[in-house]
Formats: structure tokens, sequence, C-alpha cells
């Protein structure tokens, strides 16, 4: 929309020509999203105070250490997800089929995720949309986005890191894929949402590597050069992220240890449904497995904990997911938070390194 307004003006205004560069956007709608969600994030806490809206539950069979983060108010990721959708209108061409998934993807899960902590605050319970409720929503929406982007003849490839030129054509079973990250990244995300600052730092440095990619494949003589995908149009998904870098950021402010206010499920779900997304779009699938390497981890402890339990009636780790395993072994959170930061970093960095190890 501004995005317009300012090429349009560039004729006027010489120096409105930087507007014309996604970097630029990108800087710009960081710095947007920033202020504004750390603006507006204690509006949001004060108002949710002053309506009498009840903070979060806290499950009773969790570390005991939680019990005093309850009431913590929650749904702060409403003003993340209201920042980067501003950013979005403001400073991406909005006849970007790329953006409009995206921000479809982002609006679908975040709605979802609203929905289900409002159900949890309302009953102050931790159950809120049922397990089959909320996988049937999310397999619903990410496979529009696949229909969609079959009827635009999308790549439906998917390409191996760290291999030049391997590529395995999935056709119609590009479906099944298409699904299998958006919800998988979904859901990881929302089960890593359990400690102070946890989960946003991974989503920045997640988003911060895939507006890394996002940017190259849009450039048709990168993406040469580097060998990967060149996908017209996918580079305006690098100033979408850089408001999810900018977001985060200003949220993490008050989501620190310890947290004035949860992200919730509303940010969690929809963050993480945004992310895979944003994988699908860039032909970049298998590296979220990688980059977003603490929500797999965080996952995998959560599957692998029910079926061996089942199995053998006992447990592999003292809780699931698998940061209240450490904190049962007695590391304080702050340091299990600020060691899977640095995991999240490194795995970032390796996540780079393949767009040159082909």
């Amino acid at each position: 929309m501004l995005y317009w307004l300012l090429v349009e003006l560039k004729d006027y205004l010489s120096p409105l020509n930087v507007f014309r560069y996604q970097t630029f956007r990108a800087m710009v709608a960081f710095l947007f999203s920033f202020v504004f969600v750390i603006s507006l994030e204690p509006l949001f806490i004060s108002w949710l105070k002053k309506n009498g809206v009840k903070g979060q539950p806290i499950r009773d069979d969790g570390p005991k250490s939680h019990a005093d983060k309850r009431g913590t108010p929650t749904m702060g990721g409403a003003v993340i997800i209201v920042g980067i959708i501003l950013a979005g209108i403001l400073f991406c061409d909005l006849t970007n089929k790329f953006v409009l998934l995206s921000l479809f993807s982002l609006v679908g899960f975040g709605a979802l995720g609203l929905v289900d902590d409002w159900r949890k605050i309302s009953q102050q319970n931790t159950k809120g949309v049922s397990g089959i409720q909320k996988l049937s929503t999310q397999t619903i929406i990410s496979l529009v986005i696949g229909i969609i982007l079959l009827a635009y003849s999308f790549n439906t490839s998917v390409h191996l890191p760290f291999l030049k030129d391997v590529n395995i054509d999935l056709g119609f079973f590009f479906l099944f894929l298409v699904p299998l990250v958006i919800v998988g990244s979904s859901n990881a995300v929302n089960l890593t949402d359990g400690l102070d600052g946890l989960a946003i730092v991974p989503i920045m440095t997640v988003a911060a590597t895939y507006a890394v990619f996002t940017y190259l494949s849009g450039n048709v003589i990168a993406a040469d050069y580097l060998g990967i995908a060149h996908i017209p149009g996918v580079g305006e998904l690098s100033i979408m992220l850089g408001a999810t870098v900018g977001a985060g950021l200003g949220f993490l402010w008050y989501n620190t240890f310890p947290a004035q206010v949860f992200m919730g499920d509303m940010g969690a779900l929809g963050l993480g449904g945004f992310l895979g997304t944003v994988a699908i779009l860039v032909k970049q699938e298998v590296v979220l497995v990688i980059a977003g390497g603490i929500f797999v981890m965080e996952a995998l402890s959560v599957i692998m904990q029910r079926y061996y339990f089942k199995a053998t009636k006992k447990r592999i780790f003292r809780m699931a997911p698998l940061h209240h395993h450490f904190e049962l072994t007695g590391l304080s959170e702050p340091k299990i938070i600020v060691r899977f930061w640095i995991v999240s970093i490194v795995l970032a960095l390796i996540s780079l390194t393949t767009l040159k190890l082909r």
C-alpha cells in the first residue's frame, strides 16, 4: 500500500527511489515492527489486566516452579502478528502471490491460536481446542495453500541441501508435503513455547535465515551462482521476514525471564505456520529441519516420549517437551533458555552454509 504510493512519488522525490529495493524495505519493516511491538505490547498487557482477562493457565503435571507463572497475561503474540501484517501491507508489493499466501497462513493459523487461547483462559484449563479440531483446521489451511500453488504451476520439486542439482519431483504428492511441513512447523513452535523467551529467539533466527534465502532465490544472478532454485518474486518475502525479526525482538523485551506476557498459541501457531509456509514457497523445506532444529528436537521429544511410554510404560525423558526434561534435571530456567538460543543461532549459521556447500 505505502510501497505503491512511494514508488509512484519517486519521479518527484528521487530519494524515495530506495523503496524499490527489497533490502531497504526489509530494514524499514524490521524497524517498523520492532517499534510497533515494543510500544504497544505494554498497552495490550494493561488492557488485558484492566478488562479482567484471566492469565495463562498452568498444567498441573508441569514442573512445580511454573506455579509462580499462573495468571501471567497471555496472547502477547497478537501484537506480533498485527505488527507483521501491518509491515507487510505497508512495505510489500501486495500483488505478489507469495506475500498474499504468507499473510493467509499467518492470519489463518493465528486465528486458530486465538480461539485456542481464548478457550484456555476463559475456562482456565490447558485443553483449549481439541487435538482433532486443531489438526484438521491446520491441514485445511495448508491444503488450500498447496492447491493454490499447484494452480499456479509451482515447482513441486524438493531440493536437498549440501547436494548440487539433486531434486526430487513430487508431482501431485506435493499436496502431502505442504501440510507435513506447515502443520509440523506450527505445532513444533507451539510445543517449544514453554519457557520465558524460549521460542521467540529461534523464531527470529529461522526468520533471519529464510530472509537470506528468499532474497537470494528471488535474484536470478545470485540463485544461478549459488545453485539454488530461482523463484521470481519470492524475494518480497524477505520484507515479511525482516518484520518478523523486528517484531520478535520487540516482544522479547517483555517476554524475557521473568516474562511479563506469554506469546500464547496465537503467536506460536501463527508464526510457526508462517515459517513453514515460507520454507515451502522458497523451496527450502529440508533446510527448515536444520534451521528450526530446536523446534524439531522439542517435537520429537514429545513423539518419542508418547509412543515409547505406550509400548513400555517407561519414559525416555523425565518430562516432555525437552525443555521440561532439563528443568527436572536441576538446570535453571534462564540457563536452559540461553543455551537453546545459542544452539538455534549455530543451527541458523549451519543452514546458511548450505548455500555454498553444494
